[in-house]
């Protein structure tokens, strides 16, 4: 299924400082996630840095700041972007579910999601909600409990999300992971 042009959406968002400047939640934890930041090589920060020389990117993101996954990632985003040059923008979920719904996982609402277009709004790849190897709980809890209403299934979410807590790590241990999967997708662009 192809992906709508985003265009429309080029202004629409908040600058990432804003978007931190506006959290009503979370607000904290994710300038602390944003400030411990630091680079795992000097290759992935040069491959960021020389974005710079490319005009043709732009970055929408999806993001809401009630969201734990937005608050372990977004930072992590921010800060690679940042010295990428790319312009970027936070689409706030609630307030553009028309997109939300262009992007959803596993056919559910999840956030954030990293949108990659060109300067015409053509969508030319996404990340999120999750590094990958965070994600494929989600994936698998998904597979085995497809009844929402079923009796076991909040108690076995519960289980889902301690797993994807243990992935994520301590502290910044997924901030590498998020920089080589956002390198290897702007790498194909």
């Amino acid at each position: 299924m192809s992906k709508p042009n985003l265009s429309h959406k080029f202004g629409k968002g908040l600058p990432p400082k804003e978007f931190i400047a506006s959290m009503t939640k979370n607000q904290s934890e994710f300038q602390t996630n944003y400030d411990s930041f630091v680079w795992a090589s000097e290759e992935d920060r040069e491959f960021f840095e020389s974005l710079n020389y490319r005009d043709d990117l732009r970055v929408l993101i999806l993001a809401a700041d009630w969201c734990g996954d937005v608050v372990r990632n977004i930072p992590v985003v921010f800060q690679a972007l940042e010295i990428s040059g790319i312009p970027t923008e936070v689409l706030i979920m609630e307030n553009h579910p028309d997109v939300m719904d262009e992007f959803l996982t596993m056919g559910g609402r999840s956030v954030p999601i990293v949108i990659v277009a060109d300067t015409g709004g053509h969508v030319l790849g996404q990340w999120g909600p999750r590094p990958q190897h965070v994600q494929e709980v989600m994936v698998e809890f998904k597979r085995l409990n497809p009844d929402r209403e079923a009796a076991d299934y909040q108690d076995n979410m519960a289980e889902a999300r301690k797993e994807i807590l243990k992935r994520y790590g301590e502290g910044t241990e997924s901030h590498a992971v998020v920089i080589r999967e956002l390198r290897e997708l702007i790498s194909g662009f």
